[in-house]
């Protein structure tokens, strides 16, 4: 079917169920875009654990960086990574975590991934068919470790994931994935993937990086825990790539 032109496309985007006369969600695909403005953030699955880094882009001088996040805690062995509108990555994220200790007060265990992963995307999914909804504006890529070993998903605005080996989301993924194409391997260590991960940062970001703007955190397969990569070692990694 050929496209209509934008003047007559411009009555499909009023309502969120409505769909244009070419199978398109208008507000769905204007709910991408935002994730596609939003700073980049990479996620990678390890041979040890499964990794996240991320470009806080601050754009004011004045602001704090500690008060920016773009990594999230879920549980102990399970984080997340926004991109895009982060006060509706938020409210994902604490319905995450509610989620998690449920499971844990329920059946005395730790979540699996896919679990907390079907739930939020649940609810992504309600949003692009429910009238006086709009889409969330965030894609999140959430990484775990559970009996199944490291785990590695990305999450859009409609509400499908999939698993990944190496992904990114936010502006200048494409760019980032041509890199993680042609550099991932599956015997990477965490150690490795950081390299890889803040290699890729540099080549999209628009100006020097340092650990005021970049974020790391990982799972390894060992403790189980999501913990943060420290300043130092984000600085050390950036200075070695110079």
């Amino acid at each position: 079917m050929q496209a209509l032109p934008t003047h007559q496309m411009m009555g499909y985007d009023r309502a969120i169920t409505m769909f244009s006369p070419d199978g398109r969600l208008l507000q769905v695909e204007y709910a991408k875009k935002t994730v596609g403005q939003g700073s980049t953030a990479i996620g990678l699955q390890c041979k040890d654990g499964v990794l996240l880094v991320a470009d806080k882009r601050i754009t004011e001088v004045l602001i704090v960086p500690d008060s920016v996040e773009k990594l999230f805690k879920i549980d102990d062995h399970l984080g997340a990574a926004a991109s895009g509108i982060l006060s509706d990555a938020r409210v994902l994220i604490e319905r995450a975590q509610v989620k998690a200790q449920q499971h844990r007060v329920t059946y005395d265990s730790p979540v699996d991934t896919l679990s907390i992963v079907k739930d939020v995307c649940s609810l992504k999914q309600i949003c692009t068919q429910s009238g006086g909804l709009r889409p969330f504006g965030v894609a999140l890529l959430i990484v775990g470790v559970d009996a199944q070993g490291p785990k590695l998903y990305e999450t859009d605005p409609t509400g499908i994931y999939f698993q990944f080996k190496a992904t990114a989301i936010g502006e200048g993924d494409v760019k980032v994935k041509e890199l993680l194409e042609k550099e991932y391997k599956d015997s990477l260590t965490i150690e490795d993937g950081l390299r890889l991960g803040l290699k890729a940062l540099v080549k999209v970001a628009n100006k020097e990086l340092s650990s005021e703007r970049v974020e790391a955190a990982f799972v390894n397969v060992k403790d189980k825990r999501f913990e943060q990569v420290s300043k130092e070692k984000i600085d050390k990694v950036l200075k070695e790539l110079k």
